[in-house]
């Protein structure tokens, strides 16, 4: 009973040794249910418009989904996508759509190269899509055979009005106006917060039309620009905006106006490098407040 006595007392020395030298380490505490932080995504069309971005990235993987390849890393500790989406509304909604369900952003931004439809905007100049526009969604009034067409005389068909008819029927008379995809009001103010930033040119907000044309005629632009007040045109904006809209993602639209036809702005590739460098101080503005 002796034995058993000093047995017990010895072990309970040594616990008790063994409590106070554990609580003389140091430690740290790991919480098994952090997050990790969800992603910016930037879009570009071309690699001109996507590649200089994705260089910009540390810790890259590559994956390709149809005709987009997304480039998958960090920038300055925060993760970044870049979407290279390829050209054309199609394209820029199925990358839009993929690139969502894939790695769950918290905002995207929509980014590259335009042609001006306001005389007032220069080669190098950026607009900042307050709004953006699918500009190729019309319905064209009655004409008879012989009649010929009269595109400036087009009515604005809103895609989305119904689940009737966009053409025909009671339900296309609320087809018959413009939808616009209005910017998220926190990337619109980190883009505000940097303009000052840019010297290629000035930074302006503005409308942006997309849609699979290329208009080189004057009197077609200036009617887009006064009838849907649109400040420059491209092929891919208001259908990334709608997509992310659909699934509730914060968007913008940022475009530089790499020629301007209703000034004599002749094409600049090199403004599509300009635009990401921009876009890049647009980000670190952003993640600023991503990160609190």
């Amino acid at each position: 009973m002796k034995k058993l006595y000093t047995c017990l007392l010895l072990l309970a020395c040594s616990l008790n040794s063994f409590v106070t030298n554990a609580e003389a380490f140091r430690s740290v505490e790991i919480s098994t249910s952090q997050q990790a932080l969800p992603p910016v995504m930037i879009q570009g069309p071309m690699p001109i418009e996507a590649q200089y971005f994705a260089s910009l990235l540390s810790d890259v993987r590559t994956e390709k989904a149809g005709q987009a390849t997304f480039y998958i890393g960090n920038y300055q500790g925060y993760p970044v996508v870049v979407a290279q989406t390829g050209k054309g509304l199609e394209n820029t909604a199925a990358a839009t759509a993929i690139g969502i369900e894939r790695y769950h952003p918290r905002a995207i931004i929509n980014q590259g190269t335009s042609g001006g439809h306001d005389p007032d905007l220069q080669v190098g100049d950026i607009v900042l899509g307050k709004r953006s526009v699918n500009a190729s969604n019309f319905k064209t009034p009655f004409r008879d055979k012989g009649e010929g067409s009269a595109p400036l005389e087009w009515l604005p068909m809103d895609l989305l009005a119904s689940e009737g008819s966009a053409g025909e029927g009671d339900s296309a008379k609320d087809a018959e106006r413009i939808r616009y995809y209005v910017a998220d009001a926190e990337l619109l103010a980190a883009a505000h917060a940097v303009k000052g930033q840019y010297k290629r040119g000035k930074v302006v907000e503005g409308t942006i039309a997309s849609g699979n044309f290329w208009n080189n005629e004057l009197d077609r632009i200036t009617w887009l620009h006064t009838k849907f007040g649109t400040s420059t045109e491209e092929m891919e904006t208001a259908s990334a905006a709608q997509i992310a809209h659909s699934y509730g993602i914060p968007f913008l639209g940022i475009r530089v106006l790499s020629n301007n036809l209703t000034n004599g702005g002749h094409y600049d590739p090199s403004t599509a490098t300009d635009c990401q460098a921009f876009v890049k101080q647009v980000i670190e503005q952003y993640i600023k407040h991503s990160k609190r």
